[in-house]
């Protein structure tokens, strides 16, 4: 089968760094880039999981801290009345 040309834009630090890992791994990246085609092929689907970013570091500390409020309810405050609950969160903006 006769092989074509395919063009990719990539970040320049990026590219760098696949062609230094792919370097590492013994492949050239048209190698590498054609392992990932083969293998989604072969399974349909791409051949390994997609995520988003991880948390940043308040994100992560708001995950903690309703951790603790959930294995130590008292540590929260609680409302039966949701106008007196929107009236807290807004008085501390």
């Amino acid at each position: 089968m006769a092989n074509v040309n395919v063009n990719i834009r990539m970040d320049s630090d990026l590219k760098r760094q696949f062609e230094k890992f792919c370097e590492d791994m013994g492949l050239t990246m048209s190698t590498a880039f054609n392992i990932f085609a083969k293998k989604a092929l072969r399974e349909y689907r791409i051949p390994f999981e997609i995520s988003g970013e991880n948390p940043n570091s308040e994100t992560k500390e708001a995950i903690q801290e309703v951790k603790r409020m959930k294995a130590d309810p008292g540590l929260g405050k609680t409302y039966t009345d949701i106008d007196q609950m929107m009236e807290d969160l807004l008085s501390n903006v």
